[in-house]
């Protein structure tokens, strides 16, 4: 039997390229969102079904997911969006997937191991670019050295954010940072420590940010220590230190309103041509007691390219029975060269 797929904030940037993606595959998903006029016009526009629905109702939700096999979550801040619908599609034994990036959201749904496989279901967060290539990249390192200690990873990519992200990014911008310190997550001040990286052909200032994989790596390796670099430049290295003190003020009400205002007038994502083109670059080091250190490098598609691609790859293993129940990590449900099934990807040992 055909498995009915509803993809939520299908009108968002990357729901709409996840959309494509899908369509793309020969797939014919519901499309699903907060508002009835957007959700109609992207529906419209691909001749798919539409269903039109605010979170806030639990009933709604067990109605509309009834006879949904799997769930694409592209409706962001997923801080807000996880909880009720990761919910939903326990009780309605729906699998969910979504492309999320926040920290807390991956620990909040590993919660619910327990009741995703009584349920039948998998719970596998972050198919995207986050954090796809990078949890493959931490699954490689630890099959080089299994008693690894310590894992650093540091990314260089997405040029561009999409609104979604921007505004994600504005909600946490009070936050800090977060490591993982022997087993534990810590938070630490924002841009807690900074480090020169190799990546694209020349050494790199990164800085550690609040990345997803301080959260999944743990889960996908084990490895008890883990720190998260950007690529960054010194403007941007100075206004991520200015919230350590500053953070409070640009979480004012009336300054957190001016600054959506401002990323939803603005900020609209990379343009096809960018997504085609441009790439992303990754880097990871594993180190263990005796200070030992593998490294390696990782080279993809830019990162929402990437994030339609994968997530429609992923979708199809799910379709295929191919996912494990609970809640899961892109390597630990389909291996570590997960990530080498996409065109232009590609590991090695000596980066660009």
């Amino acid at each position: 039997m055909e498995k009915k797929i509803m993809i939520y904030g299908a009108y968002g940037y990357t729901g709409a390229l996840i959309t494509e993606q899908a369509l793309s595959q020969g797939l014919k998903p519901i499309l699903a969102g907060r508002n009835e006029t957007e959700t109609k016009a992207i529906a419209k526009k691909h001749q798919l079904d539409y269903r039109a629905f605010s979170l806030d109702d639990e009933n709604i939700l067990l109605h509309e997911f009834s006879e949904i096999d799997i769930l694409i979550n592209a409706a962001g801040p997923y801080s807000k969006t996880a909880r009720p619908l990761v919910n939903a599609c326990i009780s309605t034994q729906t699998h969910y997937l979504d492309v999320t990036g926040e920290l807390e959201v991956f620990e909040w749904i590993a919660t619910k191991d327990d009741e995703a496989k009584k349920s039948g279901i998998t719970l596998l967060p972050g198919c995207g670019f986050d954090v796809v290539p990078s949890d493959c990249l931490a699954a490689m390192l630890k099959d080089k050295m299994p008693n690894a200690t310590h894992l650093s990873l540091a990314f260089k990519g997405v040029g561009t954010f999409s609104r979604g992200t921007a505004l994600t990014m504005l909600e946490n911008i009070d936050k800090g940072g977060v490591i993982r310190e022997n087993g534990k997550i810590k938070p630490v001040p924002a841009a807690y420590k900074t480090r020169k990286i190799h990546l694209k052909n020349k050494d790199r200032l990164t800085v550690s940010i609040p990345w997803g994989d301080v959260s999944t790596a743990y889960y996908s390796t084990g490895i008890p220590n883990i720190i998260v670099y950007m690529a960054t430049n010194a403007n941007m290295l100075k206004g991520m230190k200015f919230t350590r003190y500053g953070g409070w003020l640009l979480k004012l009400p009336f300054v957190q309103k001016f600054l959506e205002n401002k990323v939803k007038s603005r900020v609209k994502g990379p343009d096809a041509n960018a997504r085609k083109t441009q790439k992303s670059y990754l880097w990871g080091e594993v180190s263990n007691e005796q200070n030992q250190k593998q490294a390696l490098y990782l080279e993809t598609p830019e990162g929402y390219q990437l994030t339609a691609i994968t997530t429609v790859l992923i979708l199809q293993k799910v379709i295929a029975g191919k996912a494990p129940t609970g809640f899961m990590t892109p390597s630990k449900a389909f291996g570590k060269d997960l990530i080498l099934e996409v065109d232009g990807s590609k590991a090695s040992e000596k980066g660009k």
